[in-house]
C-alpha cells in the first residue's frame, strides 16, 4: 500500500480537554479538527477506541468490537434531548489529567441515565422517532457482537470483575439457560448497554465524517491481542490457548528489550492460529471489517507477532522464559484481502525485528514504522534516522510508548544529545521542533508527531510507560493551546515538505461490508 505524501498528529480522544474529566467525541474534538485544518494536517492518529479494563489501557480492552462509553459526549446527548443540561452541572471540568475513578463515578451514571431516557422516550416522542429507527437498525447490523458484549458488560458490573472465570460456572461456560435467565432478569440494563454503543457509533460517525469532509483521515490502532478479561475470550474460548479449566496455558509478551530488562509479560491469551486457519480466519475478518467501519487507515500493533510471537508459560511471572512460536504469516492477510479487498494498513514493526519479519512485510507490501527518537542510541539504531528511510514508511518523532522528545532530551546521555545535534543541528535545549522538521523532511510517506511534541511538553505529558501497570493513559491537553501561531508554523512546514495531500487520494476503497 502506497500512501500519498502527508503528515499528521497523534492524539488519543481521551486526551482532549472535554467536559466530564476525560476527552470525548464532543465539542473539543471538533475544535481539534479546526486546528488540524488550519495546520494543513491530513492524518489524525488515535489509539484503540475500545472500552478499557484494568489499568485503563486501550490495548487491553474489554471488547475488540465495542466503543468506549466514556468517550461519549454528554453535551451532545443533551442536545439530542436524552438528558437535561442541568444534570451536567457538576461534571469534572476540562482541565487536568484524567482521573478514571472520578470519571466512572461522575460521568458513567449520567450516561446510563441518558440511555434510560432514550429507551423510555425514543419509541414515543416524535422528534426521537428517527433516532429510534436508527437504533433498531444498528442493533440488527451489529448483532454478531452487540448482544454478547452487552451481556459481558452487565455481568462484569454485577460481579464487580471482568475476570469471567470468577463468575458462577454456568455463566463462565455460557450455559444457554443461565444466559437466558440473565437476559430476562436484566433486560433493561442490557438495552442500556446497546443504547450507549449506538450513541458512541453515531457520535464517532459524525466526527469521522466531518474529518473526512475536511480532508482529514483517521488512522486507527488495532492491538494484535485481546485481554483475557474481555467479551471476546468469554464468547469464543475455542480460538484461544486455554486449558480445560478455561485458564490460559501461555500468554503474550515480548522478551527483554530496550524498554525492560525482564521483557514485558502482557498476559493476553494467545490465539490457536491452527483453529483460526481452518475457519479461514473468520474472527479476524470480522474484527478488521469492524475496524474499517471506524477508521480510514489501520495501524496493526506488534506486527512481528504475525510472523512469530513470544509465548510465555502462564505460570511465569516475567517474560524472560518464553519461546518464539510461528504466527499465521501471509495466510491471514490473504484471507483478509479475499474477504475485504486491499486494505490501507500500516504495521508497527518495532523492537526485535528479524529478516523473516521484514520479508513478510515486504511480501505484503505494507509500510512499516520508524521512530526518530530511537535513532540516536548507537550505530545499530540508525535505521530510525531519515537517511536510511525508504518511502514506504510511516515515521514518528515518538509514539505513545515513548517519552516525549523534551522528556527524552532531559534524560538522554551526552552521547545521545550530541548525536542528535550533529544530525539535527543546534537545538538550544528545545529539540522537539527540530525533530518534527527533520521527520517531515524525510522521504516517509506519512510523518506523524504526537501532540505532546508539537506543544514541546516534557515527561509530565507522557502517555504510557511500558512494563508499568498503573498511572498511564491519563494525560490531557491543556485548554486553549490551539493557537493560530502554532497552526501557521505547522502549515508552513507542510508547504515546504510537500505534505499537503490526502494520504488515500487515488487509492481504491476496501470492499464494503457483506
Amino acid at each position: 500500500m502506497d500512501f500519498k505524501r502527508s503528515s499528521g498528529v497523534l492524539l488519543h480522544v481521551s486526551s482532549l480537554p472535554s467536559l466530564g474529566g476525560i476527552g470525548d467525541l464532543g465539542p473539543a474534538a471538533f475544535e481539534f479538527l479546526d486546528f488540524l485544518v488550519e495546520s494543513r494536517q491530513h492524518v489524525w492518529q488515535v489509539l484503540p477506541l475500545c472500552p478499557t479494563g484494568y489499568g485503563n489501557s486501550p490495548y487491553a480492552g474489554t471488547s475488540a468490537f465495542a466503543g468506549n462509553p466514556l468517550l461519549i459526549s454528554l453535551e451532545f446527548l443533551s442536545e439530542w434531548g436524552w438528558i437535561e443540561e442541568n444534570r451536567l452541572a457538576h461534571l469534572p471540568g476540562r482541565s487536568g489529567n484524567v482521573d478514571f475513578a472520578e470519571v466512572e463515578k461522575e460521568k458513567l451514571p449520567l450516561l446510563y441515565e441518558a440511555a434510560g431516557n432514550f429507551l423510555d422516550r425514543g419509541p414515543h416522542e416524535p422528534h426521537m422517532h428517527g433516532q429510534w429507527r436508527l437504533f433498531e437498525e444498528f442493533c440488527e447490523a451489529e448483532a454478531d457482537w452487540l448482544a454478547d458484549y452487552a451481556l459481558y458488560a452487565e455481568l462484569r458490573r454485577q460481579y464487580e470483575t471482568g475476570n469471567w472465570l470468577e463468575w458462577p460456572e454456568p455463566l463462565c461456560v455460557r450455559n444457554p439457560k443461565a444466559l437466558a435467565m440473565i437476559t430476562a432478569r436484566f433486560g433493561r440494563s442490557l438495552q442500556k448497554e446497546k443504547v450507549l454503543q449506538f450513541a458512541f457509533a453515531v457520535q464517532w460517525r459524525h466526527l469521522k465524517d466531518e474529518a473526512n469532509k475536511r480532508g482529514i483521515r483517521i488512522l486507527g490502532d488495532i492491538a494484535i491481542f485481546v485481554a483475557m478479561d474481555s467479551a471476546d475470550v468469554w464468547v469464543r474460548p475455542g480460538i484461544f490457548e486455554l486449558g480445560e479449566d478455561l485458564r490460559p496455558l501461555r500468554v503474550a509478551g515480548v522478551p527483554p528489550d530496550y524498554f525492560s530488562a525482564t521483557g514485558q509479560r502482557w498476559g493476553n491469551p494467545l490465539y490457536r492460529w491452527e483453529v483460526l486457519a481452518m475457519r479461514d480466519y473468520d474472527w479476524w475478518v470480522d474484527r478488521i471489517r469492524r475496524a474499517m467501519s471506524l477508521y480510514d487507515i489501520l495501524r496493526l500493533d506488534h506486527f512481528r507477532g504475525f510472523e512469530a510471537y513470544w509465548a510465555i508459560p502462564a505460570s511465569e511471572e516475567t517474560a524472560v522464559n518464553g519461546t518464539w512460536m510461528p504466527g499465521p504469516g501471509a495466510a491471514l492477510f490473504r484471507s483478509l484481502e479475499n474477504a475485504l479487498g486491499k486494505l490501507p494498513i500500516v504495521v508497527e514493526d518495532l523492537g526485535l525485528i528479524t529478516p523473516e519479519v521484514d520479508a513478510l512485510r515486504a511480501e505484503l507490501g505494507l509500510p512499516g514504522m520508524k521512530v526518530l527518537q530511537f535513532g540516536f542510541d548507537g550505530p545499530g539504531a540508525r535505521i530510525h534516522l531519515p537517511h536510511q528511510f525508504t518511502p514506504q514508511t510511516v515515521s514518528y518523532t515518538g509514539t505513545h510508548d515513548n517519552d516525549t522528545v523534551m522528556g527524552w532530551w532531559r534524560t538522554a546521555s551526552e552521547m545521545q544529545r550530541g548525536a542528535a545535534e550533529v544530525y539535527l543541528g543546534p537545538t538550544n535545549g528545545r529539540p522537539a521542533w527540530p525533530f518534527i522538521r527533520t521527520n517531515c523532511n524525510s522521504v516517509a510517506q506519512i510523518a506523524i508527531a504526537p501532540i505532546q511534541d508539537v506543544l514541546e511538553l516534557g515527561s509530565e505529558a507522557r502517555m504510557n510507560t511500558p512494563a508499568v501497570a498503573t498511572g498511564n493513559w491519563s494525560w490531557r491537553v491543556p485548554e486553549k493551546v490551539w493557537t493560530q501561531d502554532l497552526a501557521d508554523e505547522l502549515a508552513a512546514l507542510v508547504e515546504l515538505s510537500d505534505r499537503g495531500n490526502d494520504p488515500l487520494e487515488g487509492l481504491a476503497a476496501p470492499a464494503p461490508k457483506s
